[in-house]
């Protein structure tokens, strides 16, 4: 779809752009049922950017924005503050109040709008349909293979190195803290994983995706990275963590002691995943 949008742009002499909301309209209608995120607002603007998009439209879904009518929608939105000439859409493409307005409302608005309207086919594979719902279910699975061929990359999250409690670095593995954003990503759990952003190339270590349930009952989420071979201090540094292989699911342990073995033997079988892939 974006390959598309990229090539009719260069043709026409366009700007090849994309639209996005945040929050997610689900999270702003049913925050507690809403779907995990598959990204965040970094890592879609990222993703977006690495497929050639060079302009993304991010709409701040509020209750007004919510309360707009399907033809105010493409009035206000399309027309006026992102001046579309060429639109690609997929065939369950919904917009306004209610899901009201459809692709046939589309094309029938985009004479008077100024723009053309173009319905792309669903993208299918050996499993049926490629669609946000099967990556997630890939991800929550830890099946990263499959969420790979699904996203044509390999799955990664993205942020700033914070200051944590230090208790890693007490156990002997500090870690990299990075924040999560939203109420609760789509791969939990202990996994390898590449990180990027630290010198060149890539470095291997273990991560956690979780609630730290052994020692905090806060019910927040964070992404801790415990490097290999690595003891620097990049705090507010900006870094990618591309996942590899998951070893487990988070759990809790009867005492710090019991976590820190826990944390030994996922260190190792993580190390013995990129010693074999460099083998």
């Amino acid at each position: 779809m974006l390959r598309r949008v990229v090539e009719v742009a260069q043709q026409r002499g366009l700007v090849a752009a994309a639209m996005t909301f945040e929050p997610h309209p689900r999270e702003f209608f049913t925050r507690q049922q809403a779907p995990a995120r598959v990204a965040n607002l970094r890592d879609k603007v990222y993703g977006l950017q690495q497929a050639g998009i060079e302009r993304v439209f991010v709409m701040h879904f509020t209750r007004s924005f919510a309360c707009l009518t399907p033809e105010q929608f493409i009035e206000r939105v399309l027309v006026e503050a992102c001046q579309t000439r060429w639109l690609l859409v997929g065939d369950d493409f919904r917009f306004g109040a209610r899901r009201a307005g459809d692709v046939a409302l589309l094309r029938s608005a985009c004479g008077a709008g100024g723009f053309e309207v173009e319905q792309i086919d669903p993208v299918l594979d050996a499993g049926g349909r490629v669609s946000s719902s099967r990556i997630r279910d890939a991800l929550q699975q830890g099946d990263l293979a499959q969420a790979c061929a699904l996203l044509g990359h390999p799955y990664a999250i993205s942020g700033r190195v914070l200051h944590g409690a230090k208790l890693g670095r007490q156990l002997g593995f500090p870690t990299l803290n990075l924040r999560i954003a939203h109420r609760r990503p789509a791969v939990h759990g202990i996994f390898a994983v590449r990180v990027h952003g630290i010198g060149q190339g890539s470095w291997p270590g273990v991560a956690s995706v979780g609630l730290r349930p052994t020692i905090d009952n806060s019910g927040r989420w964070l992404l801790e990275v415990h490097l290999f071979d690595f003891s620097d201090e990049v705090y507010g540094r900006l870094i990618r963590v591309e996942f590899v292989q998951k070893l487990r699911d988070e759990a809790r342990f009867d005492s710090v002691q019991d976590l820190a073995e826990a944390i030994r033997s996922d260190a190792d079988r993580a190390r013995a995943i990129f010693d074999g892939a460099t083998a």
